[in-house]
């Protein structure tokens, strides 16, 4: 499938959600289109590098140890901290996570938070900004309406004024009326331009809602799948700030499947496998090197990692 090079912005046409357009009798614009960026290497890491040393990381918040943000890759920062749930006596930790893609030009923020985050996550965002780590923010990206992923949108709408929403944002112009026209559903043919590098919207394998979408980092090749690949870690051993690989007592199959069972409820009514094997397929066809998961460790290595989710996710099917 062609793909679609977008750059919107507010201060360029806009593009409004079909169903809206018809809604109210007007027909709607056509995209702007630009060519990719080019492929030289971004400028960031540096200042990411003064910003590690500067007493940011280890910072306590309501007694929980965060070591966030944290740098993936090349403009690709993890923002968050740990979320603390009881099962079974003992105590889980989980993230909201929120991630940041950098080009040379123009930044996408992938996922908007839960609510009670926005204080931290501004500042996390702020930081990174000020620090000329990330360039400014255009892009809020959301995997779909449910308040951890989309909860902080008009927030952060009125931090960046000059920034768009796209991605899973089918009625949340119900939720935000005066935004509703920086609200762009997109498809997933998109792709926006970042400099350097080019941010994609797929379509979701594992499904929260039916209006999930998954977005791809061109450069990175990582992978932001929403509630796809969620597990909790254990926050006594360390594990908080780690990505999967780094957490060697994390049980994933078992995480995995206690997040599937309760989470993803609709995995224990069908059978799992043609999502798995969809997954593989998408995998594949955008060589995904990393997962940035919006309930879970970041994933690094998917061939150690990857087969554990599954068989997690399968065990969650079967409780």
């Amino acid at each position: 499938m062609a793909r679609t090079v977008l750059r919107l912005s507010r201060r360029r046409a806009h593009m409004p959600c079909p169903r809206r357009c018809a809604r109210r009798g007007r027909r709607r614009p056509t995209p702007r289109r630009t060519a990719p960026g080019g492929s030289s290497p971004l400028p960031h890491r540096t200042a990411w590098l003064s910003l590690r040393t500067s007493g940011h990381r280890g910072r306590r918040k309501g007694g929980t140890m965060t070591a966030l943000p944290r740098r993936l890759g090349p403009g690709l920062y993890w923002l968050g901290d740990c979320i603390k749930t009881q099962h079974a006596g003992r105590t889980y930790h989980a993230y909201n996570s929120v991630y940041i893609v950098s080009g040379e030009d123009r930044s996408v923020l992938v996922e908007t938070g839960f609510p009670a985050d926005l204080p931290m996550l501004g500042r996390q965002i702020d930081e990174l900004l000020a620090s000329g780590a990330v360039a400014p923010l255009e892009y809020l990206f959301v995997t779909h309406q449910e308040t951890p992923h989309a909860g902080g949108l008009g927030r952060f709408l009125e931090k960046f004024p000059d920034a768009v929403a796209v991605g899973g944002v089918e009625d949340l112009d119900q939720i935000f009326p005066r935004h509703a026209e920086r609200l762009h559903l997109v498809g997933t043919s998109a792709e926006f331009d970042l400099g350097g590098r080019s941010f994609r919207i797929t379509p979701g394998v594992i499904r929260d809602l039916i209006t999930t979408y998954w977005g791809f980092d061109t450069l990175t090749r990582a992978l932001f799948p929403g509630d796809g690949f969620a597990y909790s870690h254990f926050h006594e051993e360390g594990h908080c700030g780690l990505v999967a690989e780094e957490a060697a007592t994390l049980d994933v199959p078992a995480m995995t499947a206690l997040f599937a069972e309760f989470a993803l409820h609709w995995t224990r009514f069908t059978d799992v496998e043609p999502y798995l094997v969809e997954l593989d397929r998408l995998i594949a066809d955008l060589d995904v090197t990393l997962v940035g998961p919006t309930h879970g460790l970041p994933i690094t290595s998917l061939p150690q990692t990857l087969p554990l989710v599954k068989r997690g996710f399968r065990a969650g099917a079967d409780a």
